[in-house]
């Protein structure tokens, strides 16, 4: 019989989310009545990887802003959501393999429209954004190790936000609020201490929520993985690449 409250626990975390995996969110596109939501979707979590990847090829800002909104749109009118496999491996791969056609289609025209047809799915005048690619064109990166840095940035933010709504929906955002920056750094006895003191707990009970979040963190960003590769043998060689990119 299945665990009762794990599902309303996945019904809850899952609340924000498009509840599929990602190839079927690329499909979805295809279906005029789920488009817009699909590609809402795709835009909110895939929008600065690629934005990363278009600027590290030497476009400027408002430039990069209009492709990437033009990209999108494609997808919209479902000329690229045709190619669409999951077959065809990682999600990632998949997805720049396509903006690098729809790149190499836009060089090719003589006179560009107005990209975006109205539609602004994130916002395009964050300084913030901006400042995480700008770091990454310091750097002197290549387009593409700028993608999957931004990728797997992107990877962990959502993971992060899943656990969030998870412990939100048992009843412990304030102290996952808390407990948030335990989860990506170590926690020494002395700030544990101050931790277990904010939640008036014992400094054992702490190491003991910290130990479970964490554990719970490794799980979601390994299922987050698994939605974007074509079977579950390639989920730890993604997870590695991933995990590189971020430290490079």
């Amino acid at each position: 019989m299945p665990d009762q409250d794990a599902s309303r626990r996945t019904e809850a975390t899952r609340g924000g989310y498009f509840v599929t995996t990602r190839w079927s969110v690329v499909l979805a596109t295809r279906d005029e009545k789920r488009s817009h939501e699909a590609l809402t979707w795709l835009c909110e979590r895939y929008w600065l990887p690629l934005y990363a990847y278009v600027r590290s090829r030497g476009h400027n800002p408002d430039d990069a802003k209009d492709l990437v909104q033009g990209f999108f749109e494609r997808f919209l009118s479902r000329d690229l959501a045709q190619e669409a496999n999951a077959e065809r491996g990682r999600f990632r791969s998949f997805l720049l393999g396509c903006l690098n056609h729809y790149l190499s289609e836009e060089h090719k025209r003589t006179h560009r429209l107005k990209r975006g047809g109205g539609h602004e799915f994130i916002r395009l005048d964050d300084p913030i954004v901006e400042a995480r690619v700008e770091a990454e064109l310091t750097d002197a990166r290549q387009p593409e190790a700028a993608f999957d840095r931004q990728w797997a940035v992107a990877l962990m933010d959502y993971s992060l936000e899943r656990l969030r709504l998870e412990c939100e929906a048992d009843g412990r955002n304030g102290r996952f609020e808390v407990l948030k920056p335990c989860l990506t750094e170590a926690a020494g006895d002395a700030s544990q201490a101050e931790l277990a003191a904010k939640l008036k707990v014992t400094v054992t009970a702490v190491k003991l929520i910290i130990h479970r979040l964490r554990r719970r963190y490794r799980e979601i960003v390994r299922e987050e993985v698994a939605e974007t590769v074509a079977g579950t043998d390639e989920v730890d060689a993604e997870l590695r690449h991933l995990l590189a990119a971020l430290r490079t």
